[in-house]
Order: structure tokens, then C-alpha cells, then sequence
């Protein structure tokens, strides 16, 4: 094995001499021969997404544990612990961490891990908090309460601002910010009225799949886009027109399409709609408060690739919402920390997968690649997908558009697929008792999915 190999996890992918003339699937027996730790990964991050699927059972399992100890019981807390999907990938870094270090030593489990960006689990806490302030929230729901109350204020309404306008403002403030934003408001006004199991997981996978194409209409406001924007030669002019525009009309059929499936179920909940669910009853925000809670947002949109710079603004958000006590609710850090714990998770398997997923986007045409990238994103974060791709060499306009679309439509899928979509999960993670069902989600996501598909497939 050459040494180069031995130094360092995991290796470049241009390190990998003499494939030429490989099939795929000697290409990647070839890799795993140069580095089996290549495998370990992988067979490690694989065990972790089995995890997630499991954890809805594991989460009923504590529950059961604790009914039947009326003390406090170490092994009820550990499966709830062990039941919590935003803990899953940060769970399994243990076990990859271990092996690395008795296979190479600590200097190579270190190194892997400092090469980890993560700078977009980082951004998302800021973003998150940021946007699940009081004044933030107070002005979205001013807004969207607007739109709703010009169909009446009914919660049918309020659905479908919130899912219409919601999504489509992350194109501006960043998806993981509009996906804080919907997930609060979907909270209070259709979810803590008492919603099915069918509307609550038709709505979640809804909102999944919204979220992840309503960013399509800049360059800097969905991480798959960000990844790719600037080696692709993207401007906000060319995801308009090639991307922007098929988003929006996606995601107004497939409101429009649930909206007829839920109507009844939305009509119904009308009935037991009182006073504004949620509504803090405390005294009118000044317009300078907001005015700063806006800014703050901004600038953490302004400098996502700068930590420093809007952690930095997050102090001072703290600080400012200590002066401005009355006008604030609590900072609630713990959503984003955790959410931030999952994508940090995420993110360090990631690192380890590109020995295979690089090679099987690159061999691909566009409508497999298109495909190809809707199956892999239900399992890895779309970002990861868009930006290994963008490592392939000599990939025309078309595949591009294919990768890129691919991983954006079906970021929907899973909880995983998608940055924003823990957030979401976290938020509205109250609403669904033995914890949220990857298959019924995956159910819940379907239509929308296959909408945006054909519309990103067969429209010019």
C-alpha cells in the first residue's frame, strides 16, 4: 500500500493511480485495496442511516421503559438517547473515530476530523436561533398572516401561506432559515390544533420538499447550490431561468395537489380554532427591535462562509436581546445545537464516502445521473452529492443541471437528504409521540417528489 495512503484519511481522490480502463465496479474493489478503511467507512455510515429508521422503535421502546419504572431509570434515558435522530450520526462518529485511531493512530483520527468543514452545521445553529427569535417570528407571521387573512384567516389558509410563501423566502434568507420560520408557524397554527397522523406527515414531507427547491432561485441560499455555484459560473440570473421558475411552479402544484387531498381535514380544524395558537400574548415589538433581529439575519446570510463573522453576530444578538428584555421570548439554544450536532455528524461521514459516490457520478448520462442523484440524496446530504460531483472532470452543462436538480428534488426524502430538514424535525418533533416514521415521511414526501421530478425532467 503506498504510504501516502497510510498517512492520511481519506485519500484524495486524484491519489488513486492506474484505473484506467476499470469498470466501475473493479474501480471501486481497486479502492478498497489501496485503502480499506474506505469500506470501514462506509459499511459505518451505512450501519448509522439502518440507525435512523430504527429510531422511531427505539423511541417507543424508552417509553415503555419508563412506564414501567416509577424511579429514574438509566435504561429508559439511554434508549431515549439512543431513539433520537438528531444524536444518530454523532453516535456512530464514535465507533469510525476508534477505528482509525487503532488502525493509523490518534495523528490520523485527528487530521480526519480537522479536515471536516463544518461550517455548515455552524451556520445552521446561528440561523436557526436567529430566526426562531421573537421579533423575526413576529414579523413572518405579520407577514404571511396578511396573505392568510385575505382568504379568511382560516387555518386552511394560514397552511397555505405558510407552505407557499415560506419556502420561497428561502430563496433570500437561506433555506435553513425558512424551514425555523415554517416548521414554528406550521407549530402553531395547524399541528397544536390537533392534526392527523396523515395531514401531520403529508404537511412535514410537504414542507421537506418545498423547502428544498425554494432556495432554486438564487445562488446563495440553498447549500447543494452554494456548493457548486462558483465552479459552475452560476449567477442568481442563470438559477432563475433555468432553475428558479420550475421550483415555484413545483411547489404550487403540489400545494395545490395536497390542499384538495386535506382540505376537509383543514376545514374541520377550523372548527376548533380559537385565539392564535402560540401567541405570547406580551407587549407590541417595537419597530428598531425588529429592524436589528432583521439585520442580524442578514448579516449571518451576508457571511455564511465567514464562522467567525456571524457567530460573532450571534454574541451580539445575545447581548442586544438581554438589553431589549420585554420585546424577547427565551434564546432557546438547544433545537440548533442539537440540529448542528447531527449535521457536524453528518458531515465527518460524509468526508468518507467520496471513494464511491465520485466515481458513480461520474459515470453516469444525464437522466441516470438525474436519477442517480435522487437516490443517493435520501441517504447523504445533498449538499455532499452536488459538491462530489462538482469534483468530476469535464462535466458538460447538462449534467450539471441533472446532478444539481436531482439532489435538490429529492431532498424532500428523508431527514437526511436535506441540511434544513433536522430543523424542521426538531421544531415539530412534539407533534409526533413515538417519534417521526422514515417511511411514512418518505410517503408524505413522495408526491411533491415526483412533481418536481418531471417538472425539472421534461420542462426546457
Amino acid at each position: 500500500m503506498p504510504s501516502a495512503l497510510l498517512s492520511t484519511f481519506p485519500p484524495a481522490l486524484e491519489s488513486y493511480v492506474g484505473e484506467e480502463g476499470l469498470s466501475l465496479l473493479q474501480v471501486l474493489v481497486f479502492r478498497v485495496r489501496e485503502e480499506p478503511l474506505n469500506l470501514v467507512a462506509t459499511v459505518i455510515f451505512a450501519l448509522a442511516i439502518v440507525h435512523t429508521f430504527l429510531a422511531p422503535r427505539i423511541h417507543r421502546l424508552a417509553h415503555d421503559l419508563k412506564s414501567r419504572d416509577t424511579e429514574h431509570s438509566f435504561k429508559a434515558e439511554a434508549a431515549y438517547f439512543f431513539g433520537e435522530v438528531e444524536a444518530v450520526f454523532g453516535i456512530w462518529v464514535v465507533p469510525l473515530l476508534a477505528i482509525l485511531t487503532l488502525a493509523r493512530g490518534w495523528q490520523v483520527a485527528e487530521s480526519f476530523i480537522e479536515h471536516v468543514n463544518f461550517t455548515e452545521p455552524a451556520f445552521v445553529v446561528v440561523i436557526m436561533a436567529i430566526a426562531s427569535t421573537r421579533p423575526v417570528m413576529d414579523f413572518a407571521e405579520r407577514v404571511m398572516g396578511s396573505v392568510a387573512g385575505v382568504f379568511g384567516g382560516t387555518p386552511f389558509a394560514w397552511w397555505i401561506s405558510i407552505l407557499t410563501l415560506g419556502p420561497l423566502l428561502g430563496s433570500f434568507i437561506t433555506e435553513p432559515a425558512a424551514m425555523t420560520i415554517c416548521a414554528l408557524l406550521l407549530g402553531r397554527r395547524i399541528y397544536a390544533l390537533g392534526a392527523s397522523p396523515t395531514l401531520a406527515y403529508g404537511t412535514l414531507g410537504l414542507l421537506f420538499v418545498d423547502v428544498s427547491v425554494g432556495g432554486l432561485m438564487t445562488h446563495f441560499a440553498a447549500p447543494p447550490v452554494l456548493m457548486v455555484a462558483e465552479k459552475f459560473g452560476w449567477g442568481t440570473a442563470y438559477m432563475l431561468t433555468h432553475f428558479g421558475w420550475k421550483a415555484v411552479l413545483g411547489i404550487l402544484l403540489s400545494n395545490a395537489l395536497y390542499a384538495i387531498l386535506f382540505r376537509p381535514e383543514l376545514r374541520r380544524l377550523k372548527e376548533l380554532a380559537g385565539a392564535p395558537v402560540g401567541s405570547d400574548g406580551g407587549p407590541s415589538i417595537p419597530v428598531p427591535v425588529t429592524f436589528v433581529h432583521l439585520g442580524l439575519l442578514g448579516w449571518t446570510v451576508l457571511t455564511a462562509h465567514t464562522p467567525v463573522l456571524f457567530i460573532g453576530g450571534l454574541l451580539i444578538l445575545i447581548a442586544f436581546m438581554h438589553a431589549t428584555a420585554p420585546y424577547q421570548n427565551e434564546l432557546r439554544l438547544g433545537p440548533p445545537v442539537l440540529v448542528g450536532f447531527f449535521l457536524g455528524g453528518l458531515v465527518i461521514h460524509g468526508a468518507g464516502q467520496s471513494w464511491w459516490i465520485a466515481p458513480v457520478l461520474g459515470r453516469l448520462t444525464a437522466v441516470p445521473l438525474f436519477a442517480g442523484a435522487m437516490a443517493l440524496t435520501a441517504f447523504n446530504d445533498n449538499a455532499a452529492i452536488t459538491y462530489l460531483a462538482s469534483l468530476v472532470p469535464g462535466l458538460t452543462e447538462e449534467l450539471k443541471y441533472a446532478v444539481v436538480s436531482g439532489a435538490m428534488v429529492a431532498g424532500g426524502l428523508t431527514v437526511i437528504a436535506n441540511a434544513p430538514n433536522p430543523a424542521g424535525q426538531a421544531l415539530l418533533a412534539r407533534f409526533f409521540p413515538t417519534g417521526v416514521s422514515p417511511v411514512r415521511l418518505a410517503l408524505g414526501a413522495a408526491a411533491p417528489t415526483l412533481i418536481l421530478a418531471a417538472l425539472f425532467l421534461f420542462l426546457p
